[in-house]
């Protein structure tokens, strides 16, 4: 049979398992390889090549090796954890972007953080035993008997189609329900770290019952572990909720769980933030508008919300008919298109709105800024032909590109295509919207993955997937596709011919929601933010409140005419405290105002974590900082 292997071809005399090939090739090469991508497709090094294919041996520099690796170590953990624990019954254990995690229940007892040691050290003996993991194809009446004492796997097992292949995976005397692949041997497994353990409903679902699920992560050298457990010390520094108080950013009150409370600084930094917005999208042809936060159920039943969405919502009664306070934008944008005749003259029509939402959000997944019941979404709402669709997107990456430079952030797009089910539309229209927004991508040269079935139940959609310094990865942008909608609403234009014709809708969000990007930038830069971000730019403090207060609020003056967000410390402290308590505030530029500077008309300024004083005439710092603001710099 013949092998292409990159751009060589060899034959073999077959059928060989993956790890045979490799060893043919070079003995040192079957002891690296972790799996084998056949055709596209991760295979185990056992697996059986019969027929002529495409092969590459995936080693440690892989990046696919990661995730194989950590599944793995999932597997590991559970053998540990039903070793230490016999009875113990397992849910689901996957891979996920920086480790793994699994789900299980010991029914003897909770348990905590301290038994990591001890499962640590189980699992550490397991793999040095250098146990073959082994793959077996079953029918769904053997995989039943297997775990008939695991209501978990069995119900795993029922809802699995006829056709589809059912493998365990056998490592030692532990077997697991498991598609694959896995590491070929136990001892591959060195280098891990369990790192926290959390309540986890089955399936997800808070009607069933709560087992409890381990994170952890597994690198193939003890470097790459120490690095991220490095980084992951540096993450609990930066946490935004930590940040957050230190700053007084915002607030939590238990009178409104996941309803964030502004504090006046978070105010002046989510409004900096609204401003760039604001200046940005009307530069590139937006129109602003507002929509109400409550509209009537008729409204969510024609758009399907009310049928997709319902859980989600939060309802209530306005003379004696349903109201929905709004989860999302998109149907009060189409009223605002429909209070008009339009012609194909005026389109693309791009409608923005900083829109305040709200949603359901289960208690237990609340977490500062990132998850919240309500949010604001940087919304915009796009009607236009078909045959604009393609220059449309392209405008919209471009605006993405200038945000996100802005912040120092590197992204990665996903397509997001058709639900396996719960969407509504006809399918070819489906495939046609998801054409256009992969060509759209591919004509710009950005690279993008699939993310089969995970598009929004009106359309497909492009994700925008943000890395930040601290290698983490947020969704934040959007764009959304949609040939449902308009159609629902009987949106109309009158085309070149007179005749009238239902437009296309974008969706499309950059930020996301304003308070999880800014839970997102606050952890990216520390608290450190930008100068034209930062809540408080100068900090004034006077050497001597009565000889040089009245200099100082002559300073603060200029500094808010010219719209530079300052103020003065007044308080009774030391000079040196006060000067402290500017670096730990993180604020920008501390001026120091004393005699020299009253004569001289000037100001003495110390930038955030430096030691040196500058002087400088006031109306020429007043300008630097002004010109920094209107920059964005």
């Amino acid at each position: 049979m013949k092998i292409k292997l990159l751009d060589n071809y060899m034959e073999f005399d077959g059928p060989l398992k993956a790890s045979e090939i490799a060893f043919k090739i070079s003995p040192s090469l079957e002891k690296k390889t972790v799996c084998a991508l056949v055709d596209g497709e991760l295979k185990d090094t056992s697996f059986l090549i019969d027929k002529d294919c495409e092969v590459k041996f995936i080693t440690s520099k892989d990046p696919e090796a990661f995730e194989v690796l950590n599944h793995s170590t999932a597997h590991l953990m559970a053998q540990a954890i039903k070793s230490l624990y016999p009875n113990a019954r397992f849910g689901v254990g996957p891979a996920i972007e920086e480790g793994f995690y699994y789900d299980f229940e010991v029914p003897e007892k909770r348990l905590t953080e301290s038994d990591f040691s001890e499962i640590e050290k189980k699992m550490k003996e397991l793999s040095s035993k250098a146990f073959e993991v082994n793959r077996l194809e079953v029918s769904r009446d053997e995989a039943l008997a297997k775990f008939s004492n695991d209501p978990y796997k069995s119900e795993l097992i029922t809802e699995l189609s006829e056709n589809e292949t059912i493998s365990l995976y056998t490592q030692g005397d532990y077997t697991d329900l498991c598609r694959g692949p896995h590491v070929p041997k136990t001892n591959f497994i060195k280098n891990f770290k369990l790192l926290s353990i959390a309540g986890a409903y089955w399936r997800g679902d808070s009607k069933n019952v709560q087992l409890q699920r381990i994170y952890g992560v597994s690198f193939f050298s003890e470097e790459e572990l120490k690095n991220h457990l490095t980084i992951l010390e540096e993450r609990k520094k930066r946490d935004h909720r930590k940040i957050g108080k230190e700053l007084g950013l915002f607030m939590m009150s238990d009178y409104g769980p996941g309803l964030p409370f502004w504090l006046p600084n978070g105010y002046a930094l989510r409004r900096a933030l609204e401003d760039y917005w604001l200046k940005l999208h009307r530069k590139n042809g937006y129109i602003v508008i507002e929509t109400p936060i409550m509209l009537s159920k008729e409204l969510w039943v024609t758009s399907g919300h009310w049928d997709h969405y319902k859980e989600d919502m939060y309802i209530t009664m306005v003379d004696d008919t349903e109201f929905a306070i709004k989860p999302m934008n998109c149907p009060g944008a189409i009223q605002v298109y429909n209070n008009d005749i339009h012609s194909y003259k005026e389109l693309p029509l791009r409608y923005a709105e900083l829109g305040h939402v709200h949603r359901h959000e289960a208690s237990g997944a609340l977490n500062g800024l990132f998850r919240v019941r309500t949010f604001t979404q940087d919304d915009a709402h796009i009607l236009l032909t078909e045959d604009q669709i393609a220059d449309e997107i392209k405008r919209i990456i471009h605006v993405y590109d200038t945000i996100y430079n802005k912040f120092g952030l590197d992204y990665a797009i996903e397509l997001s295509t058709r639900p396996f089910d719960n969407f509504i539309g006809d399918i070819a229209v489906w495939d046609k919207a998801e054409k256009e927004l992969a060509e759209t991508c591919q004509a710009l040269g950005k690279n993008f993955k699939i993310n089969p079935g995970d598009g929004a139940f009106y359309g497909p959609k492009l994700d925008f997937k943000l890395r930040d310094s601290m290698n983490r990865i947020w969704q934040c942008g959007t764009i959304q596709l949609d040939f449902q909608l308009p159609g629902r609403f009987d949106c109309k234009y009158i085309a070149a011919d007179g005749t009238k014709k239902t437009p296309v809708m974008i969706h499309r969000a950059c930020f996301g929601s304003l308070e999880r990007f800014i839970g997102i930038i606050t952890e990216n830069f520390a608290g450190v933010f930008p100068f034209w971000l930062t809540p408080i730019q100068v900090r004034i403090v006077a050497v001597n409140n009565d000889a040089h207060g009245a200099y100082a609020k002559e300073v603060l003056e200029k500094l808010l005419d010219a719209g530079i967000r300052a103020d003065i410390d007044e308080s009774d402290e030391k000079l040196g405290y006060k000067i402290r308590q500017g670096q730990i505030k993180k604020i920008p530029y501390t001026l120091v105002l004393g005699d020299k500077e009253v004569e001289a008309h000037s100001v003495n300024f110390r930038r955030y974590s430096e030691q040196e004083q500058i002087p400088m005439d006031l109306d020429e710092f007043v300008l630097a900082l002004k010109n920094k603001n209107e920059k964005y710099e």
